[in-house]
């Protein structure tokens, strides 16, 4: 019997088998209790080309102390991402939520990086 993470995992395992065909940057989210992170990879998964996190100062002066854990921080979050990957260069990305599910504080990051202009 697998216990929670472990099923999380195997779902993640999962997605980026498919994600590696596509050939694509990929978008990956992380999110704990407290904060969330996100992190575009390149095509063939070696190098990092972007991150943005609620962790980072900008962000929590934003938010205001404890508040990295809601939606709201999730799409300020997901707006720097957008920026920061547009920066280096990337416009297209295939979306990794390593098998979280696609509900809340997930989907408020996935949207506010397509309002910012990555296309996934």
């Amino acid at each position: 019997m697998l216990n929670k993470k472990e099923q999380r995992l195997r779902r993640s395992r999962q997605t980026r088998a498919r994600i590696a065909q596509l050939r694509v940057a990929r978008l990956t989210v992380f999110r704990s209790n407290q904060h969330i992170y996100a992190s575009v990879i390149s095509e063939d998964g070696s190098r990092v080309l972007a991150t943005a996190s609620t962790v980072e100062k900008e962000v929590r002066e934003q938010l205001g102390a404890g508040k990295g854990g809601n939606v709201a921080a999730a799409a300020i979050v997901g707006k720097r991402i957008a920026e920061k990957a547009k920066a280096a260069g990337v416009e297209k990305v295939a979306f990794d939520r390593s098998g979280f599910a696609y509900h809340g504080r997930v989907k408020a990051l996935a949207e506010a990086a397509r309002e910012g202009g990555l296309q996934f």
